[in-house]
C-alpha cells in the first residue's frame, strides 16, 4: 500500500463554503496547496443520490466534510454514499467531519414507543465504512458513546471566549453568562470560567414542544450585560423569550452565542425584532441569505479549528489541545 503523504478532503453539498475554507486554512498551515478531491455528488430524476470520485484515492487518508443539517436526510445520505464510494475505492482511512450532527436531539426515549434516532444514525455511519468522526458541540456529550469508533467532539466555547474578549475589549466585569435552561448549565459554566464571569440560569417550563409557558431567572442580572450560551437555535422562540425576561429583570443588554444556527421557520424574523443586541453563530451550518443579511446576526468561522484538528488527526497528535484558548489564540489571530 502506498504511503499516505497528505490528508485529502472531499465534500458533499452540505456546506461547500466551509469545506473550501478548511482547505484554504490547511493550505496556509501546510505551506502547500490543499484542495478538495474532484468529485460529483448529484441526484437522479427520482432524487436518488449518485457519487463519482474523479481522483485516485487508493491508500489515502480521506476526510469527508459534510454536516447533516437541513435537508438532514439528503445530507446524511450524501455522507454515507460518499463513504461507500471511498471505501470501495480502497481509501486507507475515512474520517467524517460533521460540523453539525443532525438527529442529535433524538438521543433518548422521551416517551413510550419513540426511537433513539441518534443511535440509529451512528450505526449507519459506522456501517458505511467511516472509521472516525470529528464533530463540534454535540447536543449531548454521551452521543459519543453511540459510536463504536473514535469520536472527537470539538467545542465552540474557546472560539466564543476569544470573540467575547475581543468584542468587550477585555472588560468583562459587567458580563454575565446565562444558560437558557438547566440542561445547558455545564456548557455555560465552561464559557463563564474561560472569561472569568458569573453565571445565571433561565429556568423554563414547556407546555408542549416549541412553546414556553413560564420562565424564571435564577441569579441577579441587574445592570449586567447578559450573554446567553447554547448549542442549537432552531425557531428562536425560547431564545427571544429568554432575552425579554432578562431585560425585564434589569439586564442592560443581551447577546447570544449559539454554536449551530439551525434558524428554521420564523427564527430570523424573531431575532431581528427581538431585544437581543446580537446573535453570534458559527458557520457549522451554511447560512441562508436571510441569516447572512440579518443586521444583528454575526457569524464566526470554524474553519481554522477544523483545519488544525484534521491535521492533528492525520499526524496522530492531540486534538484536545484545541480545547484551550491559549492554543486557539494564535490560530484565530486577526480573524475575530
Amino acid at each position: 500500500m502506498p504511503s499516505i503523504d497528505e490528508p485529502k478532503l472531499i465534500s458533499g453539498n452540505g456546506n461547500m463554503p466551509l469545506a473550501k475554507a478548511i482547505a484554504r486554512r490547511m493550505t496556509m498551515y501546510r505551506g502547500m496547496s490543499v484542495g478538495l478531491v474532484d468529485a460529483r455528488v448529484e441526484r437522479f430524476n427520482d432524487q436518488e443520490i449518485f457519487v463519482e470520485v474523479y481522483e485516485n484515492v487508493r491508500g489515502e487518508d480521506m476526510f469527508i466534510i459534510q454536516p447533516t443539517s437541513n435537508p438532514a436526510n439528503d445530507n446524511l445520505m450524501e455522507l454515507l454514499i460518499m463513504s461507500d464510494a471511498l471505501r470501495r475505492s480502497s481509501a486507507a482511512r475515512i474520517t467524517a467531519v460533521i460540523p453539525y450532527f443532525g438527529y442529535a436531539r433524538q438521543d433518548r426515549r422521551s416517551k413510550a414507543r419513540t426511537p433513539i434516532s441518534a443511535k440509529l444514525v451512528a450505526n449507519m455511519v459506522v456501517e458505511a465504512g467511516i472509521e472516525r468522526v470529528l464533530t463540534m458541540d454535540l447536543h449531548a456529550a454521551q452521543i459519543q458513546g453511540f459510536f463504536d469508533i473514535p469520536v472527537d467532539n470539538l467545542y465552540a466555547s474557546p472560539i466564543f471566549a476569544l470573540d467575547i474578549l475581543e468584542q468587550f475589549k477585555g472588560d468583562t466585569k459587567d458580563v454575565m453568562i446565562v444558560s437558557p435552561d438547566v440542561g445547558g448549565v455545564a456548557r455555560a459554566r465552561e464559557l463563564a470560567k474561560r472569561i472569568n464571569a458569573p453565571l445565571s440560569i433561565v429556568d423554563k417550563r414547556r407546555e408542549k414542544p416549541g412553546e414556553v409557558a413560564e420562565m424564571t431567572v435564577i441569579g441577579d442580572v441587574t445592570g449586567k450585560k447578559c450573554i446567553i450560551v447554547d448549542d442549537i437555535c432552531d425557531t428562536a422562540g425560547t431564545l427571544c423569550k429568554a432575552a425579554e425576561v432578562l431585560m425585564q429583570h434589569g439586564a442592560t443588554e443581551v447577546h447570544s452565542y449559539i454554536t449551530h444556527g439551525v434558524l428554521s421557520g420564523p427564527a430570523v424574523e424573531r431575532i431581528t425584532k427581538s431585544v437581543m443586541k446580537s446573535l453570534v453563530i458559527t458557520d457549522s451550518i451554511q447560512a441562508t441569505e436571510a441569516v447572512a443579511s440579518a443586521p444583528n446576526i454575526r457569524i464566526v468561522p470554524t474553519a481554522p479549528m477544523f483545519a488544525q484538528a484534521i491535521l492533528n488527526i492525520w499526524n496522530g497528535t492531540s486534538v484536545s489541545s484545541l480545547f484551550e484558548t491559549e492554543t486557539l489564540g494564535p490560530i484565530y489571530e486577526g480573524i475575530l
